[in-house]
């Protein structure tokens, strides 16, 4: 399909712009996209990011290409309904970054100090540190060394945001074996939830036990969410294999008793060892 010549823009981005004030219009759009709102575009945006992570690491730079490309849609898209009520346009969204990217890195636009990588991590860090403490004391007396970790972060990542900005402010522990004493704490203490009955308490503790992981994994520089993706997909392959040697020998993986489950299970892991 041709485009519109109404579409033909100096840019890409520009002809995308102006593709979602079309889809918006109120007159003439598209119905679905004028009843969105921030919050029911949301969940789509998260959705979008995960993909982008999928196409990286599946290494498919043509899928790459294409959820890039959703994702910088719902930029837009954020930016539109922005720019209808008030708020800020597009130009504004870049003209924030640029200006943050620039304000970061001064050894690159102000004065080169040849900064390695992990002395400019450091660099990046302190200076972040050091906006949010601007914005803290402009903001509200009551604001605190966490502010500005998302909600709506997964669980696990906001758990280790959360921990490395208290890190900061000297709330750690040095080394991980006081973390594992507390994980053994954790572990007893949901234990005795279990033996009560109380579906509220093992909740909570459970989620104490997910909270020190993350904690151990921060302190033995591991990400967690990379750590528990290489977990879900070794046990991904390995399901997938018990269920094809299963198969091999003329069974019904899911009609078996757990014992012979757990012997396929054991013949997989011994295979990739070997």
């Amino acid at each position: 399909m041709d485009r519109p010549p109404e579409l033909e823009r100096d840019s890409e981005f520009e002809t995308l712009v102006e593709i979602m004030a079309r889809l918006r219009d109120k007159e003439t759009g598209c119905p679905w996209d004028i009843e969105q709102d921030f919050a029911s575009i949301a969940p789509y945006t998260v959705e979008e990011a995960y993909e982008v992570m999928d196409a990286i690491q599946k290494n498919d730079m043509s899928e790459l290409r294409e959820e890039l490309g959703d994702l910088l849609l719902q930029v837009v898209y954020h930016s539109q309904m922005a720019s209808e009520a008030g708020h800020f346009s597009v130009e504004d969204v870049a003209r924030a970054i640029n200006d943050k990217m620039i304000r970061r890195h001064p050894h690159v636009f102000e004065v080169a100090d040849g900064r390695d990588s992990n002395s400019q991590k450091i660099a990046w860090e302190e200076q972040k540190a050091a906006e949010r403490a601007a914005k803290r004391e402009a903001d509200a007396p009551d604001s605190s060394a966490l502010d500005g970790v998302a909600l709506a972060l997964p669980a696990l990542l906001r758990a280790e945001k959360l921990q490395k900005r208290a890190a900061r402010t000297g709330f750690d522990w040095a080394t991980p074996e006081p973390i594992f004493a507390k994980l053994e704490e954790e572990v007893a203490e949901l234990h005795e939830a279990m033996a009560d009955k109380n579906s509220d308490s093992i909740e909570d503790e459970l989620g104490d036990i997910l909270f020190v992981c993350a904690n151990l994994a921060r302190r033995l520089d591991v990400d967690p969410e990379a750590a528990l993706r290489r977990t879900n997909e070794k046990f991904n392959r390995r399901f997938r294999a018990m269920e094809v040697l299963a198969a091999e020998d003329g069974k019904v993986f899911s009609e078996l008793g757990l014992d012979e489950q757990e012997a396929y299970w054991q013949a997989v892991k011994a295979a990739e060892k070997s």
